[in-house]
């Protein structure tokens, strides 16, 4: 599945209840679905982990579309050519720094 293919899937499933909670709204949620990658990740099993993923990227697409944001073109805009930073495939920033 793409990137493209995830929003829209996101989108038919969850378009109308994610429009009309908002952007502030469907943000709280995401916190909180980080927060609970944030517990699996120190506690939990492989499995719980990649449920977790999901979730934490099912709640980013549902802001994307919220937003009117079509993620693949914002994803290559910005990470398409390298680093942007560096500007480099293979990053070379100092560690000290985004990214």
């Amino acid at each position: 599945m793409t990137l493209t293919e995830l929003q829209s899937l996101i989108r038919t499933m969850y378009h109308d209840k994610d429009a009309s909670r908002g952007v502030e709204g469907t943000f709280m949620w995401f916190s909180e679905e980080v927060g609970e990658l944030a517990t699996s990740l120190r506690s939990g099993t492989h499995e719980e982990c990649s449920a977790e993923f999901a979730d934490v990227l099912a709640w980013l697409v549902t802001m994307a579309n919220v937003m009117n944001v079509d993620l693949e073109s914002a994803v290559a805009k910005k990470y398409g050519r390298g680093c942007p930073g560096c500007g480099e495939l293979a990053c070379t920033c100092p560690d000290a720094e985004k990214p």
